[in-house]
C-alpha cells in the first residue's frame, strides 16, 4: 500500500502500463484551475498557444501549483520511490469540434531519457471521454521495446512529428475516461493515442507532467532542463529550473523559453521537419 495508490493499482501499473482514474481534487477545484487557465489565455494569448503550451508551469503560478500538487507527487512516489525530478509539462487542449488527434505512439521514443521507466500524470481539468477525445491505451504494450514510428507531420496531429506506430490493434485499446479533478498515470513505453473532440461546446483540457524521472535518469540526446521535486536527484548535465513566484515574471519567461528550445532540440533530433510546437 502506497501513500495514494493501493497495492492492486501498483501491480496493475506494472502489468498494464497505466492507472486510471485517480482522484486528485474535487471537480470544483478543477473548474477553478480551468478558470485560471481561461483568464491567463485572455491576458497572455501568445503565451498559452503553440510551443508555449509546453512548460507553462515554469512561468504560471497556478500551473506550478498543479505540477507540485501533493496528491500527484505522492502517487508518483508510490511508483518511482522518494527521489525523482520533473522534465517538463504540456497542456493538451482540444477545442470543440476540433479535428486534432494524437496518433498511436510511445512517449519514450524521442525523449532521449534512460532508463525508460519514467511516469506521466495526465490531469483532467474538463471532462475527458470518448466524445471529447480521451486518451486510449494498449494494455501491456510497455513490455515491448520501442516500436517503429512513422513521422507523418500530419496537420491535425498534435504530436511534434505526427509520429505513429503502425499495425496497432485498436480493438485492444482501453479508454481512460476522466472527470475534472481526476488523473491517469502512464508508463513511458506504453502505446497510446487519442481521437478528436466531437463535442460542439466542450473544451477538452488535460495537463500532462511529462515526465517524472527517477534518480539516476540520464539524457542521451542533448542538454536537459529539469526540476528537482522530491529527495536527492544527482543527474549530471541537467540544469536546475526555478519555480515561478508570480505569473510571467521576465526571468521565468526566459527560463521557459530556454527550456522549450532545449525541449524542441531533443524532440526534433534527426527530424526532417521542425514545427513550431
Amino acid at each position: 500500500m502506497g501513500k495514494v495508490l493501493s497495492q492492486h493499482q501498483i501491480e496493475s501499473y506494472h502489468k498494464e502500463g497505466f492507472i486510471s482514474p485517480i482522484n486528485v481534487m474535487s471537480e470544483d477545484e478543477a473548474n477553478a484551475y480551468a478558470a485560471k487557465l481561461k483568464a491567463a489565455e485572455a491576458k497572455y494569448p501568445k503565451d498559452l498557444t503553440g510551443v508555449n503550451r509546453n512548460n507553462g508551469h515554469l512561468c504560471f503560478k497556478f500551473l506550478d501549483d498543479l505540477a507540485y500538487h501533493p496528491k500527484v507527487l505522492d502517487a508518483v512516489e508510490d511508483l518511482l520511490g522518494s527521489n525523482f525530478s520533473l522534465w517538463g509539462s504540456v497542456l493538451f487542449i482540444k477545442e470543440p469540434s476540433s479535428s486534432h488527434f494524437v496518433s498511436w505512439h510511445q512517449d519514450a521514443t524521442y525523449m532521449g531519457i534512460t532508463p525508460r521507466n519514467f511516469v506521466t500524470p495526465w490531469i483532467a481539468l474538463t471532462h475527458s471521454n470518448r466524445y471529447t477525445g480521451c486518451m486510449s491505451m494498449i494494455p501491456g504494450s510497455h513490455h515491448k521495446d520501442i516500436q517503429p514510428h512513422q513521422d507523418t507531420y500530419g496537420a491535425d496531429n498534435i504530436l511534434t512529428r505526427g509520429q505513429e506506430v503502425t499495425n496497432v490493434d485498436a480493438n485492444l485499446a482501453v479508454d481512460l475516461i476522466l472527470k475534472p479533478g481526476q488523473m491517469s498515470l502512464h508508463h513511458a513505453m506504453i502505446i497510446h493515442g487519442s481521437q478528436p473532440n466531437q463535442s460542439e461546446d466542450q473544451r477538452r483540457i488535460g495537463f500532462a507532467l511529462q515526465s517524472f524521472m527517477p534518480a539516476g535518469a540520464k539524457q542521451t540526446i542533448g542538454d536537459n532542463n529539469w526540476s528537482p521535486v522530491r529527495g536527492h536527484c544527482s543527474q549530471k548535465g541537467h540544469h536546475y529550473l526555478p519555480r515561478p513566484q508570480i505569473d510571467m515574471a521576465a526571468g521565468s519567461v526566459q527560463v521557459r523559453d530556454q527550456s522549450n528550445q532545449n525541449f524542441s532540440n531533443i524532440l526534433y533530433h534527426g527530424a526532417k521537419i521542425k514545427r513550431d510546437y
